[in-house]
């Protein structure tokens, strides 16, 4: 498997941000695909830049918990701050 390491690129305007293309190569090497979120980190210089790891419910937790959570938390918010404040 040929592996790239180190490529040039200019940054380019895209509306009112800058942006750069990204080897093929390196998006495969690093598993991010076309539509993945990524986290960007700029530190002492260098840019970092990562897949966000997509955050997955425990076995035997519905996917809507936390649309149920919500719903709820608002429908007794005020007996809710009570106990906080006992």
């Amino acid at each position: 498997m040929y592996e790239l390491d180190k490529s040039e690129r200019k940054i380019t305007k895209v509306g009112n941000s800058y942006g750069i293309t990204i080897p093929k190569e390196f998006l495969k090497e690093a598993g991010i695909s076309y539509g993945d979120s990524v986290e960007i980190e700029q530190k002492n210089g260098e840019i970092t830049m990562r897949k966000k790891e997509e955050f997955k419910l425990p076995e035997g937790i519905s996917p809507d918990f936390f649309e149920v959570l919500e719903r709820n938390t608002k429908k007794h918010d005020e007996t809710i701050r009570e106990l906080v404040d006992r």
